[in-house]
Parts: C-alpha cells; sequence; structure tokens
C-alpha cells in the first residue's frame, strides 16, 4: 500500500471538522491499521491528524516543517499501528506521543546540524586567526632583526645579508667580497654575536 495517497495536507480537517470519535473506535481503527486495512487508515488520519499538526506546531512553530512531520508522524503511525498496545494508553495518546517525539527529534537534529556549523565555523575562524598571527610575528621578527643589523658595521652587515639571507655559502661569500674566507667567517660570527646580544637572544 502507498500512505502517499492519504498524506495529502488538504486532506487534513480544521478543529471543527474532525470527527470526534471515543477512545474505543480510535484503538479499534489503530488495530485494523495494524492489520494493513487502508480505508481504517483514512478514518484514523482524518480523526487524528488536526491533533497531530497542532501538537508538532506547538514543538517546532513553523507551519511549513510542521505539516512535513506531521506527514512523518501519519506514516509512522501507519508502519508502527502493530505496536500499539491499548493496555498502556488510549490509541489518541499513543499517536499524539509518536507526533511530540518526532518534533522533538526534528529540534534536536536542527540544533545538532547548527551545531556542528558552528564547530566549523569556530574552527576555521581559529585556523585562520593562527595563520594571521603568525604572519604577523614573522613579520615583526623580520623587522627586529632588520632594524638589528643596523648595529653591525659595514662589513659584517654585508657578510651576514649575503651569508643568511642572499643564501651564499661563506666561500661564495669570500669571491662576491674579495676577501680571505677565513675573514668573512671571523665577521659573521662576530656579526651573529651583536646580533643576539642587541635582540636579548640568551645563548
Amino acid at each position: 500500500m502507498s500512505t502517499v495517497s492519504f498524506l495529502r495536507p488538504e486532506r487534513r480537517r480544521s478543529r471543527s471538522e474532525e470527527p470526534e470519535g471515543s477512545t474505543d473506535a480510535l484503538g479499534a481503527l489503530l488495530r485494523r491499521v495494524a492489520r494493513g486495512d487502508e480505508q481504517a487508515f483514512e478514518a484514523l488520519y482524518d480523526a487524528v491528524a488536526g491533533p497531530v499538526y497542532g501538537v508538532v506546531l506547538r514543538v517546532l512553530r513553523d507551519p511549513a516543517q510542521s505539516e512535513e512531520v506531521t506527514q512523518e508522524v501519519m506514516v509512522e503511525v501507519w508502519r508502527q499501528a502493530p505496536r500499539y498496545d491499548a493496555e498502556r494508553g488510549s490509541a489518541r495518546g499513543w499517536v499524539l506521543t509518536v507526533a511530540h517525539r518526532r518534533a522533538v527529534d526534528r529540534v534536536r537534529s536542527a540544533q545538532a546540524s547548527t551545531d556542528r556549523e558552528d564547530k566549523v565555523a569556530a574552527r576555521d575562524h581559529d585556523r585562520a586567526f593562527d595563520v594571521v598571527a603568525e604572519e604577523v610575528e614573522h613579520r615583526l621578527e623580520a623587522e627586529r632583526v632588520r632594524r638589528s643589523l643596523d648595529v653591525l658595521t659595514d662589513l659584517q652587515r654585508e657578510s651576514v645579508e649575503l651569508a643568511y639571507y642572499g643564501g651564499y655559502t661563506h666561500r661564495q661569500v669570500a669571491e662576491i667580497l674579495g676577501i680571505p674566507l677565513g675573514t668573512v667567517k671571523t665577521r659573521l660570527r662576530d656579526g651573529l654575536i651583536r646580533l643576539r646580544d642587541e635582540m636579548g637572544v640568551v645563548a
């Protein structure tokens, strides 16, 4: 059986049009639904779809979502009808309990989705902040080093810039500057010591 034919929103009657139906009558309908009786389901739908919608709407406070959840509830009633136990409560109470549970599940699902989105947004924000902070720190450190180079002699600064900023080897620096390799090493050593002291680095 396809329940879709019974779940058209326009079939939901207004509260004044709903058949009252006794608890026993609804229970009898539900037992017939449990046996796959489509006509019984139509009658049950007409009797309870309005109250179901009312329960769902009070939880969701959104008419469109409430319509959708009402249809889900009625499908669940059709499928779960065999589980109804008259000794544990009325048919109406059972159906409305299903409705309330389904509405609460929808709220929880929506909240969980929102929480996941918030976590992703927060994580992305933190990651972006970390990247920016690291970049700022790097730039500040680079500026600090550049200022510290001013304390070096011209020869020391030239050697340091070629070796550590230009990427040249000590031998290449010696060839570029036209000075002995030992002199280059001495300038670099003295220059780095002065840089360390200027920047307050503890060796």
